[in-house]
């Protein structure tokens, strides 16, 4: 049982919120203003506080503002929740500046304010006390679900420690790092990690939507609502309800879609296009991009509110030039898979070229590793990989950042690699979608899309 304080002059809502969670098992502490808030957090020490901004005749927020920081005082790290009314949006980001947690909108939804009660307590310094912190792979590899996430360096391992600890509230992430880092990866573990595990978990790749069809991708549409559309879509966000939806590419969003997807945030509801019926959801918000969204706001591209509202939790995902004793783990996992699409069990990499290989700075990452490994088994045919197979893959130019670079023209692009490779691991699984997918490191969904893509037939 948590203390919870209550900090509103409206009597109807102090009510509302004190039956809520003495409903909820937790033990709800009352104040109509600041003197009297003041005196219940010296006397009863409270795990959190439900902070309306305005708590008198005055509307501008600023008693609600300074209450935070005299709270914040008092109780360095406890975690406040903002109450607070659409119109107050800048308030409540004003809030989060100075070290609120979260903000919810009146009229509240009592299923999701109690959600918001659960991530910020367990998120606390005395939650975090629960989670005994594991200093090992075999350690987190017992508690979690990693087995796609490859590498043992102490910077991985401190970004699972995190991802397994979030993983079981409902906190927005917002997942940094530059393209081919396994962004994606981590949105997955997090997703299966967490008690919604069983429920959809929707990919969007918000840098492929154009503006015309934001609202028609994300919310869906009513047969008849626009010139093209001749049947209902569901959208995105209906297809996520009860699980976790990823909106990759966050920072691609132009700033008229970026509205729409806060109000849906905000309300946890939205209107399908040609439908004047609000729908609820219940979704667990994973975001991802490879862009400075804090320049971006300093800027005015990207919505400050909107910022606050998916970074509850930031994961910044190293670069692999950062963590170089991962990429011998890497390519042998990525030849491992090899050998069982291809049916080429003698396939290995000669120490020499391995330690190669960690020489270099990758720019494109786990993703350039992987498709420079998969390329050279593809066009070399041996099985003992050296470092002049690799290199012949390469083009070794002074302009690169990296000094590494993708060849122009060769015997096949990376796209003709990845058809060969599906193709065969179709053949050898006999095109067992599980099976492939798996083989490939894909899920279900991104292996249809791809077999659609090539026009690939099973």
């Amino acid at each position: 049982m948590s203390k919870i304080l209550i900090i509103d002059d409206d009597p109807a809502v102090r009510a509302s919120l004190e039956l809520l969670l003495k409903h909820a098992s937790h033990q709800p502490l009352l104040a109509p203003d600041r003197v009297t808030a003041l005196e219940v957090m010296r006397g009863n020490s409270p795990e959190l506080v439900l902070l309306d901004m305005n708590f008198s005749r005055e509307t501008s927020g600023k008693e609600g503002l300074e209450l935070l920081g005299e709270l914040h005082e008092l109780r360095s790290g406890m975690p406040i929740i903002l109450i607070t009314a659409w119109g107050s949006i800048d308030l409540a980001v004003q809030g989060m500046k100075a070290g609120a947690v979260d903000f919810i909108n009146k009229p509240w939804r009592n299923d999701h304010l109690l959600r918001s009660i659960k991530t910020a307590l367990e998120l606390s310094p005395e939650g975090q006390e629960a989670h005994i912190r594991s200093r090992s792979r075999k350690e987190l590899d017992r508690k979690y679900d990693f087995k796609k996430l490859i590498g043992e360096d102490r910077q991985l391992l401190t970004v699972l420690e995190t991802v397994g600890r979030v993983s079981g509230t409902d906190a927005s992430v917002l997942i940094l790092g530059e393209s081919g880092t396994g962004k994606e990866l981590i949105a997955e573990a997090i997703h299966q990690n967490s008690p919604r595990c069983n429920q959809p978990f929707v990919k969007v790749n918000l840098g492929g939507i154009s503006t015309t069809l934001f609202e028609s991708e994300m919310f869906g549409h009513k047969k008849g609502a626009f010139t093209d559309a001749r049947h209902d879509r569901i959208g995105r966000f209906q297809k996520a309800n009860r699980g976790s939806i990823f909106l990759d590419e966050i920072g691609d969003l132009d700033r008229t879609s970026q509205v729409k997807l806060l109000r849906v945030l905000q309300d946890r509801s939205f209107e399908v296009l040609g439908s004047s019926q609000a729908q609820q959801v219940d979704v667990r918000l994973i975001c991802a991009t490879n862009r400075d969204l804090n320049r971006m706001v300093a800027e005015g591209d990207f919505r400050e509110d909107l910022f606050y509202r998916i970074n509850l939790i930031s994961i910044k995902l190293p670069a692999l030039r950062e963590h170089p004793g991962d990429i011998p783990i890497l390519v042998r996992h990525f030849i491992n898979n090899l050998k069982k699409i291809y049916g080429r069990s003698e396939l290995q990499v000669d120490p020499k070229a391995m330690a190669w290989l960690k020489s270099l700075t990758w720019s494109g990452n786990i993703r350039e590793l992987k498709n420079l490994v998969e390329r050279t088994v593809l066009i070399t045919g041996k099985d003992l990989l050296r470092r002049t197979d690799f290199a012949n893959q390469l083009e070794i130019s002074p302009k690169s950042k990296s000094g590494l670079t993708l060849p122009q023209v060769g015997e096949m692009t990376l796209e003709e690699v990845e058809i060969s490779m599906i193709k065969k691991a179709l053949e050898f699984h006999a095109k067992n979608i599980k099976q492939v997918a798996q083989s490939l490191g894909l899920s279900r969904a991104a292996l249809y899309r791809r077999l659609e893509k090539y026009g690939l037939n099973i």
